[in-house]
């Protein structure tokens, strides 16, 4: 096969970020994640050895930066103007793959600790009670599992046990039904109108809870497409 070399610039491209995993990893950080473990835990099945030589190969082609993290323990991964030019690159893989195989899609098949790492990276700052705030998720199916999140001062943890505090909302649904309001298929108040999620707490936290979430950066792309995807 013939080597294109660096006058073909869609092959220079390519050996930037077609990898395995990078687009991914650059699909991360372009959401915001900047830390080791928050990037990992959102890409089940990446080894931590492949993920760190991925992050150095973005590092040496000009993609990220290695910062020390605020707190002084560890590093943060933060995009270059280089790396922050591929949000539409990224954008750009997702609407196509939206609209050319949404019928090999499979939304259902995420695992809820991933599920609610994507929603715990999606949180909208600004909305988020001023004060501390404990959500109680659990999934009924396929698997039973509870995960909380404690959203603190502008701040949202992931449990995956009790955190010790008083739960304020508890939200019972299907994984599936969980995923499908990430993923744009159908909204929150959809999902809680037709009894798929079920909601416990203080009305003004209850009400106020869909909007302290962005949901999927392709939820509106993916509701379109699923609407045209309906016969009738």
């Amino acid at each position: 096969m013939p080597d294109y070399g660096d006058y073909c610039p869609v092959q220079m491209a390519a050996e930037v970020v077609a990898d395995r995993w990078t687009p991914l990893i650059i699909r991360e950080l372009v959401l915001g994640n900047t830390r080791f473990n928050d990037i990992a835990r959102a890409m089940p099945g990446i080894s931590r050895s492949l993920l760190v030589q991925r992050l150095r190969h973005l590092e040496k082609k000009g993609v990220l930066e290695t910062w020390p993290a605020p707190a002084g323990r560890g590093s943060e991964y933060h995009l270059t103007p280089a790396g922050k030019d591929l949000d539409r690159v990224i954008d750009s893989l997702g609407r196509w793959a939206i609209e050319w195989l949404f019928d090999d899609l499979r939304p259902h098949d995420v695992p809820p600790t991933t599920l609610m790492w994507w929603m715990r990276r999606r949180v909208n700052p600004e909305a988020l009670p001023p004060v501390r705030t404990v959500l109680e998720f659990r999934h009924t199916a396929p698997t039973s599992q509870t995960i909380w999140f404690v959203i603190d001062r502008g701040d949202v943890s992931v449990c995956h046990q009790h955190p010790g505090f008083d739960v304020d909302v508890v939200v019972t649904a299907t994984t599936a039904d969980f995923a499908d309001v990430f993923q744009g298929y159908r909204t929150w108040r959809e999902a809680v109108d037709e009894g798929r999620i079920e909601v416990a707490g203080a009305p003004r936290l209850t009400s106020a809870l869909p909007r302290w979430f962005l949901w999927s950066p392709w939820a509106d792309v993916t509701r379109e497409r699923a609407e045209r995807a309906t016969p009738g």
